[in-house]
């Protein structure tokens, strides 16, 4: 711990991505095995030390344990219409931090991306572009989970946009252009109304005065925490009313600009988790993109939107969540609902997986507007359960496709005779979707099952058979593909190869044990899940 605490530990893991891409950058392009080995030895860094940082965490100290400040960009503004003030200025600082609700976001990340730089070896063309997106995208969303800035937030997140768009545009399949229009499409749009929300959180949130002496400071901060202390501080600015010894205020935040960003955030990362009905961009991506590329959608950039929700929908806004509550567990259940029939009609595999993300992602949703520390728990416990579970999902698509040429389920079946090791792990993870107890998919479930019982059990009772529908779709794909006819083509199929049994085994093991042992993360996940918990269930400062 005390070691932790005297490196920039939270620095090392977001910029060791991109000094890889700088060592392959300088690579010759016809090194293609020097480039695809220094891409994965480069995600084992950051893994290395998330792992580190997690086994270090002070789990009863809580908050931001760790924590990392530098001045990033300072601007200085007119100070003539305002006699005395000594500095006028707009910052916003390299901030970064982690805790309970950020660092099991941090691990997973590190951990699926390290699995799919092994699932994306085989990539055929354009090698060194690749891993250079690759990695980008990889510090990317380290930053956004690690950013205590929200314009530093912001600008990870457009970075994960940018890489993925040319990810998916140059290395997916025959419709990866329409895809990656899409995925730009709407995801662009959700970035310009979180934009345009930021900014007025910090015109007004993040103004504060600063006074030492005679010296006074006007300050416009991107800082999360100095927002977050102004919106619950009854003195500062932003909840002071207007009235007759303080006619005008330009910083106060009234109840209806108080509803109309919380609305604007719940829509941003709506867009991302996706909520229906913006789930459409989604289905191409899931299908057209490479699976390693995949792998990390599903497995990471998804729970970007959940923790966007978290942190800034409900973390600056609890009123407003609260308020809210029923329609976002109604959400929840439509989405939950809608994904697994929609699951059950498909007869692409990728679609089934597709589905079934936007069906879990609901869970997800329900678990947060329980309004307890059950349902938050069971949030972000499935946040974490299904990035594992979909990452291992969609590496054995893209090991059966590269044998098959198919993803059709029609065209599968049997392949467990040819291929016992892979269609072990297939079967395995099918029921570590569908929430089989001793595998993690049924503690995130159950913990957000639970908490949503204690308000509204007739919604619960709904989500329930969002359930047993998953377990049909999945056993009805699962063993289809592992125990049906098989074809005769398909009788000489290899197993899977050591560079794609080391990442399914790993993200098994830690599917096994979060099942197992879900203390493991429960444990680290709580005090996040109490602090922001407390804060859901505080009246707003100054109302």
């Amino acid at each position: 711990m005390s070691v932790l605490n005297e490196i920039p530990v939270l620095s090392l893991i977001l910029w060791s991505p991109l000094v890889g891409l700088l060592v392959i950058l300088l690579m010759p392009k016809q090194r293609s095995g020097w480039m695809k080995t220094a891409a994965i030895v480069t995600t084992l860094v950051p893994l290395a030390f998330s792992l580190w940082l997690y086994a270090g965490y002070d789990k009863q100290q809580g908050g931001d344990a760790f924590e990392e400040r530098l001045s990033w960009v300072q601007v200085p503004l007119s100070k003539e219409f305002q006699s005395g003030v000594t500095e006028f200025v707009f910052r916003l600082d390299y901030t970064l931090g982690v805790d309970g609700i950020s660092l099991p976001l941090v691990l997973l990340t590190a951990l699926v991306t390290a699995m799919a730089a092994l699932a994306a070896y085989h990539v055929k063309k354009r090698w060194k572009s690749f891993f250079a997106w690759f990695l980008l995208l990889e510090a990317g969303m380290l930053g956004v989970f690690l950013a205590r800035d929200i314009f530093l937030f912001f600008v990870f997140f457009e970075v994960t946009l940018v890489a993925m768009y040319f990810l998916i545009g140059i290395w997916g399949y025959y419709n990866r252009e329409r895809a990656a229009n899409q995925f730009l499409l709407y995801n662009g749009l959700g970035s310009a109304i979180m934009l345009l929300a930021f900014v007025l959180l910090v015109n007004t949130a993040g103004f504060r005065v600063e006074q030492a002496g005679e010296q006074i400071s006007y300050i416009y901060s991107g800082s999360y925490g100095d927002i977050l202390r102004n919106m619950t501080d009854p003195a500062a600015w932003v909840n002071a009313v207007p009235d007759q010894l303080r006619p005008a205020n330009p910083f106060y935040m009234s109840d209806t600009m108080r509803w109309t960003l919380f609305i604007m955030l719940l829509a941003a990362f709506g867009i991302k988790l996706p909520v229906f009905p913006f789930h459409t961009w989604m289905l191409k991506v899931h299908t057209e993109a490479p699976p390693a590329v995949v792998m990390i959608h599903s497995g990471v950039l998804l729970k970007m939107g959940a923790y966007g929700l978290i942190r800034f929908g409900f973390g600056l806004f609890p009123e407003q969540a609260k308020a809210w509550a029923a329609v976002l567990a109604a959400l929840g259940v439509i989405n939950l609902l809608y994904g697994a029939l929609l699951a059950f009609r498909q007869q692409e595999f990728k679609l089934v997986l597709a589905y079934s993300s936007i069906s879990h992602m609901g869970i997800v949703l329900l678990g947060l507007a329980a309004f307890n520390e059950l349902g938050l728990q069971g949030a972000l416990f499935q946040l974490v359960s299904h990035g594992l579970i979909s990452a291992l999902l969609f590496l054995i698509v893209g090991s059966l496709y590269e044998r098959t040429g198919t993803t059709e389920l029609p065209l599968l079946g049997g392949l467990a005779r040819s291929m016992p090791f892979m269609g072990g792990v297939l079967l395995a993870a099918g029921l570590a979707s569908l929430g089989l107890p001793g595998l993690s998919g049924f503690v995130g479930e159950f913990l957000s099952l639970l908490g949503l019982f204690e308000s509204m059990r007739w919604l619960t009772a709904l989500a329930v058979l969002g359930i047993i529908l998953t377990a049909v779709y999945v056993l009805r794909a699962v063993l289809k593909i592992t125990f049906g006819r098989q074809q005769e083509k398909h009788t000489a199929l290899k197993d899977a190869r050591l560079i794609e049994a080391v990442p399914m085994i790993v993200l098994l093991a830690f599917i096994v044990l979060l099942g197992c042992y879900p203390s493991l993360l429960t444990d680290t996940v709580q005090l996040g899940a109490e602090g922001l918990f407390e804060q859901l269930l505080a009246t707003r400062a100054g109302g």
